[in-house]
This record gives C-alpha cells, structure tokens and sequence, in this order.
C-alpha cells in the first residue's frame, strides 16, 4: 500500500543489457531488420519515444518518474506519462523499431512490461525509497528483440 494510501513519487529505472544489434536477420515469424533502435513509448503517444537507443548499444537506461497511489482494489500501482493500461493492469511498453537514414522511426514490435507483476514486498520497498529498478536482457531465446508480455524471471525487480 502506499504511504497511508497518499499518492507518492517512485523514480522507475528501467536498465537493459544484451541489445540484439542493429540488424536481425529474417527467421520464421520474422522478416528481419536494419537500423533497430528501442525506446520507451508514451502514454496515448505511441510517436513520442524517451531514450530512443541503437539495437548495439551496450547498455540501454530509462528513467521514468511515476506516482504509487493505491488501486480500486486496496493494493498500490503506478502511474505516469509512461505507464499505459487501466488499473489493475499496469505496464510500461519497449516499443522496437528501425530507424531510416531521415530519421523517421517505424515501429515492428513491442515488449510489454508487466509492472502488476512486481512482487507486494518490492512494490511497498520501492515506495518507501522512491526508487524502483528493473533489469531485463532485450534479446529473445531467437536472438531477436524482446517482445511480448515481460515478468519475472525475465525482468529483475529491485526497490531502492
């Protein structure tokens, strides 16, 4: 719960490792492609990218500032400009997409991170701290971009 059930500030930091590249070559199910980059994508804004990053970047980081209030039924979740989904099914999407040489991003897939999935204990930590991380690899078993819904084990969450 949050404190006392106010409203309060959480900073979520989102760090990925092990970025696919910038190109993936077509498998089944995949037609392949040039220029990869991720970013986080805006609530209702699917255009408006934060932390547009290359696909062969060592490291990508997000860092979102939300707000922890409690939900309609008595738990807490998270909200914000980032955060997409109605209450109860919260989450933030890594929207993948390939760059073109004017710049224009085109979007081909999505990983959707589940932040209902976080477990009570970490969430109430995190609020207390106003700090909330996870860690995830953005490459798939297929060594394609991460997509698709996201949860532990496959996203670490840690408070504070």
């Amino acid at each position: 719960m949050a404190h006392n059930g106010r409203v309060t500030s959480v900073t979520l930091t989102l760090e990925g490792e092990r970025l696919p590249g910038r190109s993936c070559g077509a498998a089944p199910g995949f037609p392949g492609y040039d220029g990869i980059h991720v970013g986080v994508q805006r609530r209702a804004k699917p255009g408006e990218l934060l932390g547009l990053t290359p696909g062969d970047a060592r490291r990508a980081t997000w860092t979102l500032e939300c707000a922890a209030g409690p939900a309609p039924d008595g738990t807490t979740e998270l909200t914000g400009r980032y955060v997409q989904g109605r209450p109860g099914d919260r989450f933030v999407y890594l929207s993948w997409g390939t760059v073109g040489e004017d710049g224009a991003f085109t979007m081909f897939r999505r990983a959707k991170l589940m932040l209902g999935a976080i477990a009570p204990a970490v969430l109430a930590a995190a609020v207390g701290s106003g700090r909330l991380t996870g860690r995830l690899g953005l490459t798939d078993a297929k060594g394609h971009p991460l997509c698709a819904r996201v949860v532990p084990p496959a996203i670490r969450w840690t408070a504070g």
